[in-house]
């Protein structure tokens, strides 16, 4: 991914919420996914960012989890993502380019 390019990443997550703590990480994760893209799934964010922008989200996930215990997954599916990503369902289909209002 080239600097200025932009790019479709998919974050997922899996936080163990098996004590408070890590209700609390989960709250965190979401929050912070919720300001760079749109949920899609309950632990599911499609974001449209460039490289520089995704190695920032990146670095602040990596804070929130318990690595130990969590897991965090990227996907960087690239620009021509439109033609990669077909949704089924009953889940209204996005524009992830559309403003983010917050």
């Amino acid at each position: 991914m080239e600097v200025g390019d932009y790019t479709l990443v998919l974050i997922t997550y899996d936080v163990n919420t098996e004590t408070a703590a890590g209700k609390k990480r989960l709250r965190k994760v979401a929050k912070q996914c919720v300001n760079y893209g749109k949920r899609v799934q309950n632990s599911v964010f499609e974001c449209v960012m460039d490289a520089a922008k995704a190695r920032q989200v990146k670095a602040i996930l990596e804070e929130l989890i318990d690595k130990d215990k969590d897991s965090l997954r990227f996907y960087y599916l690239g620009n021509n993502y439109k033609n990669k990503v077909e949704h089924i369902g009953a889940k209204e289909t996005i524009n992830v380019e559309d403003v983010l209002i917050i």
